[in-house]
């Protein structure tokens, strides 16, 4: 015979002060280890946005970061006339040639200066990225010491907002507008005229170089001939992969670090649990005799046991998960460890991330309730009823 569902409710109804305080328990480990895990898709999911599939990313051999990377005139000219980039409907090729630099800005709240990035974009990228769309202000003028703002850029550093002013390359430059990219990583950034950002900070050449396929489907065939030409000492990745790879070293280190703070939580939770379940065991001691001879065998003892302690961790892997979705109204802004650069991102809760949570939370039931079970399970009936 099974003991039914029913009785295993009632006895965790019964203890409802122990009941709350280990599914309490628990819910705080599955809180933390979704929040990190919520925390490592949104930044990947930021920077992934960032990008689209059919654009191609142009940096120097060798570099991580466009910041790190170099391009002369003559190689962009070299790429820039290859077929494989798409043609616009003004005959212009869709390729944009573009410095990246990293400044330093004092935040708002704090006044303490933290990097960001400055682009410098031409009419050619913003056309690249429709995802981009200005919210507040007008677009900067090509030729001008203007430029605009990404939204987490305008709130979170001083001068960068409409109107105001801020100051780098020996220069005072004037907001003029604020784009939203979506939450992608362009809203970490400031953008102005590539060619007015090249006389700035003295440069001759290109940090980058992003350029539309006219076919998506030839890009290995475009990676191969840049690679391999001997005139240039480039590599070339979709913008998406290039973007995604950004984000890899602070995602690991997020997901190593929260992973582990969870797994010392969990073993307290899971203690806790084992205690919960022993003394369930210990007060119902003539009950299982009772329960034995009626007819049950340990097996279902055994089931019924573990079904309370597996329901425990149920309770606490969703009111673990219920809290980490409150979490997603919140945006925090870190510096990524590839870059250097601030970036703001959001936490972001998946299918994935609800279901290894709730296995998560099962896990540390089972654990905690197998061998409190097991005990009940090996009671003699005699012994049991003697108990009583």
């Amino acid at each position: 015979m099974t003991i039914p569902f029913t009785y295993i409710v009632r006895n965790l109804a019964a203890r409802r002060l122990t009941t709350a305080l280990t599914a309490g328990g628990m819910a705080l480990v599955v809180y933390v280890f979704a929040t990190v895990l919520m925390l490592s898709a949104g930044l990947k999911n930021t920077l992934v946005s960032t990008g689209r599939d059919d654009n191609v990313i142009v940096i120097r051999r060798g570099a991580q970061t466009e910041v790190q990377s170099g391009i002369d005139r003559r190689q962009a000219g070299i790429v820039e006339s290859m077929p494989d980039v798409a043609v616009g409907q003004d005959g212009e090729r869709m390729m944009s040639k573009e410095p990246v630099v990293l400044i330093n800005l004092p935040k708002r709240a704090s006044g303490k200066p933290s990097n960001v990035i400055i682009r410098g974009v031409t009419p050619t990228g913003l056309v690249l990225r429709p995802q981009v769309q200005l919210v507040e202000g007008r677009m900067f003028r090509p030729g001008t010491s203007e430029v605009i703002a990404g939204r987490s850029i305008a709130d979170g550093f001083r001068g960068a907002g409409v109107g105001e002013t801020v100051r780098f390359a020996s220069r005072d430059w004037t907001v003029v507008g604020v784009f939203d990219a979506g939450h992608s990583g362009f809203d970490s950034e400031l953008w102005g005229d590539a060619e007015q950002m090249l006389q700035a900070f003295r440069r001759v050449g290109f940090s980058a170089l992003l350029f539309k396929l006219a076919d998506a489907d030839r890009f290995d065939a475009v990676k191969t001939a840049i690679e391999s030409d001997p005139r240039l000492t480039l590599e070339a990745k979709r913008e998406t992969r290039f973007y995604a790879d950004q984000s890899e070293a602070l995602s690991n280190f997020i997901s190593y670090l929260g992973t582990t703070i969870s797994i010392i939580f969990s073993i307290g939770a899971i203690i806790g649990a084992m205690i919960t379940m022993y003394a369930s065991v210990a007060s119902r001691t003539s009950e299982i005799g009772t329960l034995r001879a009626l007819g049950f065998s340990r097996g279902s003892i055994l089931v019924a046991f573990l079904g309370e302690s597996l329901l425990l961790g149920l309770i606490g892997g969703v009111v673990g998960l219920i809290a980490a979705a409150f979490m997603q109204t919140l945006q925090i802004s870190t510096t990524n460890f590839q870059t250097f650069a601030e970036l703001a991102f959001r936490f972001v809760m998946t299918p994935e991330i609800v279901a290894v949570a709730l296995l998560f939370a099962l896990a540390m039931g089972f654990v905690g309730g197998f061998l409190p079970a097991a005990r009940a399970a090996r009671l003699k009936i005699v012994d049991a009823l003697r108990a009583a």
